[in-house]
């Protein structure tokens, strides 16, 4: 029952902790988010322990403290590992690869997926998708969200449905790669969700992008 306790507290506050950290601050750090999760989870499973063991609480705070920091080193190294093999792989492509600390991002540029107004992937990219493909069927403990998004150009229901389509084409290389299409999730944003401003050709550049979230179970 302890250890069970102290599992279950020490993931749950690990992955909040690790998700408030921002991907500038683990630059030159490979093995930084490995090393804060196991510290956050050895704190977090020592305190689970101690309330969780009140016959013996310092017994109980020693026990959690172990399981928490193996529990939270283990999520964090996961994530480097994947974000590490993930970056290699596509490397000069374009693409990106951003360790959110609880999820991984995969940008891919529409521009560069998609010919103006099409849903047919360019050629020149199955290669860089066919190696995400490889990278999840490595990592099969996750669920993957492919997500579309546009600029403000034209109407907001053909924005939705060129979104929708978008993230589509790209889910259905990711499945017919391997990847098990139980693992993953279509969603069209549209230009709902810009990180860019729409007032310049550049931010809107930005904003016409397919975002590959991968998130551990």
């Amino acid at each position: 029952m302890i250890w069970k306790t102290s599992i279950s507290l020490s993931l749950a506050a690990t992955l909040a902790l690790t998700a408030c950290g921002t991907p500038d601050q683990y630059a030159g750090r490979p093995h930084g988010r490995m090393q804060e999760g196991a510290t956050a989870g050895a704190a977090l499973g020592a305190v689970a322990g101690a309330a969780a063991n009140k016959n013996n609480r310092l017994l109980g705070a020693a026990t959690g403290a172990i399981l928490g920091a193996a529990v939270g080193g283990t999520i964090g190294s996961a994530l480097d590992q994947q974000a590490a093999e993930l970056q290699a792989s596509l490397a000069g492509s374009g693409i990106t690869v951003t360790n959110m600390g609880s999820y991984l991002i995969v940008n891919t540029p529409s521009d560069l997926l998609f010919a103006t107004d099409s849903a047919t992937v360019s050629a020149s990219l199955y290669d860089d998708l066919q190696a995400v493909a490889s990278n999840l069927q490595q990592y099969p403990n996750s669920t993957i969200q492919v997500i579309g998004h546009t600029d403000n150009t034209g109407s907001a229901a053909y924005n939705m449905d060129l979104s929708q389509r978008r993230a589509g084409a790209v889910a259905a290389i990711l499945i017919n790669d391997g990847v098990t299409a139980s693992r993953v999730q279509v969603i069209g944003r549209g230009e709902d969700q810009p990180i860019a401003s729409n007032l310049t050709e550049e931010g809107k550049a930005q904003n016409r992008r397919v975002e590959i979230i991968i998130r551990p179970n």
